[in-house]
């Protein structure tokens, strides 16, 4: 048996394992949205273990990709497939013409970039896998500019550890306001080769349910990592301070930050 394989299958049973139980909805695992719950810290336990194992055994290794021959369906959509709030909306009904990206933090070169700015970069196409925690998988063709060549133009600064992704699409309101979807990972998996920024789906332009007009493609981690209706990156050193500072969406609701496979 090959390290590549043995690693794989025990990254997928210390991780997907227990995000599948943590990510399924079961009901019997609502309770994990309170921190103080036994059964949450084991999990906890566990996503951690699972991120020091993939950092020492991975380091940059890539995801398995496949040709269009494996490609047997349509993407199917995760998460939201087409948001509500009203300034999405617009931008949609224009194409995306007003739509921007802004990366910011701690870097020395804050950018502003349209959609045509980063389609004119050298892109990188790459067919892969999304797993999803729901059980599905399917291969695709996705498009994009590496995040790796965005970050050597905003030059991030010695503090960065993080890139933290802010969406378009409303999760829920509250009292306190909308709240939007946001997730991060750290400098590693900003820089992998494979983590691009995509706009190209199946050699077509990206649609709304999956993402458009930009989403992030994190190939060694489980769908819901791969934030869509991307408009900012900030580079931070903490996660504290954002959302209710456990790094994303689903992890400020007791779910796994790192979702490694």
């Amino acid at each position: 048996m090959t390290l590549d394989l043995s690693r794989r299958r025990f990254l997928t049973g210390a991780g997907l394992g227990a995000s599948a139980l943590a990510l399924s909805g079961c009901k019997v695992l609502d309770s994990l949205t309170n921190y103080d719950n036994p059964l949450r810290n084991v999990m906890e336990a566990a996503n951690g273990l699972t991120y020091r194992t993939q950092r020492m055994l991975s380091g940059d290794a890539l995801a398995p990709e496949y040709t269009r021959a494996d490609i047997r369906q349509g993407q199917k959509p995760n998460g939201t497939v087409n948001p509500s709030d009203a300034d999405y909306q617009a931008m949609a009904a224009n194409g995306f013409a007003d739509w921007r990206l802004n990366i910011t933090g701690a870097v020395e070169r804050p950018l502003t970039l349209t959609l045509a700015d980063l389609q004119a970069r050298p892109s990188r196409t790459q067919i892969t896998r999304l797993d999803c925690v729901e059980g599905w998988s399917c291969i695709a063709e996705w498009t994009g500019v590496p995040l790796s060549a965005i970050l050597a133009e905003a030059r991030p600064t010695a503090a960065a550890r993080f890139a933290i992704f802010y969406c378009m699409d409303t999760r829920e309101k509250t009292l306190s306001g909308a709240v939007k979807y946001h997730e991060s990972i750290d400098m590693v998996d900003a820089y992998h080769p494979q983590t691009i920024l995509a706009y190209g789906l199946n050699g077509k332009p990206l649609p709304v349910a999956n993402g458009a007009p930009l989403r992030v493609r994190v190939e060694r981690q489980l769908g819901y990592k791969m934030a869509k209706y991307v408009h900012t990156i900030e580079l931070a050193s903490v996660l504290t301070g954002y959302g209710k500072g456990h790094g994303s969406y689903w992890a400020d609701r007791g779910y796994e930050w790192y979702a490694g496979i």
